[in-house]
């Protein structure tokens, strides 16, 4: 395995996939030898020709940032001499994405997996029941009922699940709107096969108001309570559920397309591979899954700034590229009504794990949508309701973006990271480790080890293995650990004026 790799031609850094000493000599691509002038740990960058201050570094081919101070050939390249070369808002001028030339039918269009079939006719990879509440303070109510039908019921359905949050009072205008939409998502998704929602009675997110929110629906999969209403809520809720459960054990699995697959994409805890492996690598099932006809759904709007431009010149259409300039714009201008810094992202443990700037983290990031066209973009709490790939409207944050891409329909999400986390979310959440040594270290967290691909696995090979683990995952032949280990939970993107 080589020490170091380089990820296009005209790229002035080379990322180190083993930690350097200081002194230490590479061999470059022309056999030319290059001495390290300090220490790099692994996933970082090295300098391999000179770059004077105020002139842009490339990585994958792009700027990742602008010189602090002339660095030279052999430096660490990092936070401490490289800045971010974004600034302010950008004028974007359209232009007709390059058509694509048509491939050959998928060999993965015939390919069925095992789902259950919706009266509607949505499909879903679980058989659950969810209980939603519509406001926090009836979390515990709700959490002694999640646990007790789960006991009872355990082997009649694929288990009984509460979502824990604080909204749905107190909360005015937008703010409430989209708390409602968020939750309303979650009731219509299809690994629920019934759902039970709680109130407590005297809150904003009233349950005739949530019930608009929800749109039609079958009595039989939603049922309400209010808990002010009921002289025992606990007992009241649990014959509820009894009745879901009833009803949802009609469903059972049956042979559905993998086209009506909906995959989330998002990373977390992202290190200086996630460009090289596991971002690569979702990128490829996720045009595998497209081509079949299937859906992608990519995410985080604050880790696109930087690599916008390469999502606008893949829009289906005008009208879907002037959904991304606004899509970015209006991220942009939330980030100035609270007067914080564009273009200051990157977490520390990114930072630790090799990525120096925002653009750097962006380009990496959009990776995972692959190259498929832009086919549209979703606001925050909202439905997908195209084929293809989608852009949806959420932040970074790690739990705040897994809700909204199960709230807009994915049946799994795939989640990178080259630090690791426990966390699941409401649906699926498969784990793919950037590097072998994490995959290793925390095999109660990782699903996958996309760091083979620097271990002499092909790219090839990883995306067919991948590929066949999600199909027995939708399937219900196997589980992801966040599943295993009891890992639901949400979280909901705030920006409002609490009472």
């Amino acid at each position: 395995m080589n020490s170091w790799v380089r990820l296009h031609e005209e790229d002035h850094v080379v990322i180190a996939l083993q930690p350097f000493a200081k002194g230490d000599q590479l061999t470059l691509e022309e056999g030319e030898p290059l001495t390290l002038q300090a220490e790099v740990p692994k996933g970082h960058k090295v300098l391999t020709r000179a770059v004077r201050k105020g002139e842009h570094v490339l990585k994958f081919g792009y700027s990742i940032g602008v010189a602090k101070e002339d660095i030279e050939p052999g430096s660490w390249v990092h936070t401490h001499n490289m800045g971010t070369g974004l600034k302010g808002f950008v004028d974007y001028a359209y232009e007709k994405a390059v058509p694509i030339q048509a491939k050959a039918a998928s060999p993965d269009a015939e390919r069925t997996f095992q789902g259950f079939v919706r009266e509607n006719g949505d499909v879903g990879i679980r058989n659950e029941i969810w209980i939603i509440n519509t406001v926090g303070c009836i979390n515990k109510t709700c959490e002694i009922v999640a646990r007790k039908a789960h006991a009872l019921y355990e082997g009649r359905v694929d288990g009984v699940y509460h979502f824990a949050h604080p909204f749905g009072c107190s909360q005015l205008g937008d703010d409430l709107v989209h708390t409602q939409k968020l939750l309303a998502s979650l009731v219509n998704h299809p690994n629920a096969a019934g759902v039970l929602v709680i109130g407590l009675g005297c809150e904003n997110n009233q349950i005739d108001a949530f019930k608009r929110a929800i749109g039609e629906h079958s009595p039989e999969r939603v049922k309400f309570l209010k808990s002010q209403e009921a002289e025992d809520e606990i007992e009241d809720a649990l014959g509820l559920v009894e009745e879901l459960i009833n009803y949802a054990e009609q469903f059972v699995r049956e042979p559905v397309p993998v086209s009506t697959l909906k995959l989330g994409l998002k990373c977390g805890g992202s290190d200086g591979l996630s460009g090289i492996t596991a971002n690569p690598l979702v990128g490829a099932v996720s045009d595998r899954l497209i081509e079949a006809g299937g859906t992608a759904i990519l995410t985080e709007v604050p880790e696109m700034f930087g690599a916008e431009t390469i999502l606008m010149s893949r829009a289906a259409n005008e009208q879907v590229f002037g959904k991304i300039v606004h899509l970015i714009n209006d991220f942009k201008q939330y980030f100035i009504k609270h007067d914080q810094e564009i273009y200051e992202n990157p977490s520390p443990g990114n930072k630790a794990g090799g990525i120096s700037t925002l653009e750097e983290k962006s380009l990496g990031c959009t990776q995972k949508g692959g190259h498929a066209i832009v086919r549209d973009v979703v606001p925050y709490g909202e439905r997908i309701t195209s084929s293809g790939l989608n852009l949806l409207e959420a932040p970074g944050n790690d739990l705040v973006s897994v809700t909204a891409l199960s709230a807009g329909g994915a049946h799994i999400v795939l989640f990178t990271t080259g630090r690791g986390t426990p966390f699941g979310g409401p649906v699926p959440t498969v784990k793919i480790a950037t590097n072998s040594e994490l995959a290793g270290r925390k095999k109660n967290w990782i699903d996958f080890n996309a760091g083979q691909l620097l271990e002499g696995k092909s790219m090839e090979t990883l995306t067919d293995e991948l590929w066949e683990q999600l199909i027995s995952l939708a399937s219900g032949e196997t589980q992801t650990n966040n599943e295993r280990n009891g890992f639901k939970e949400i979280a909901i993107f705030k920006d409002g004026v609490i009472l």
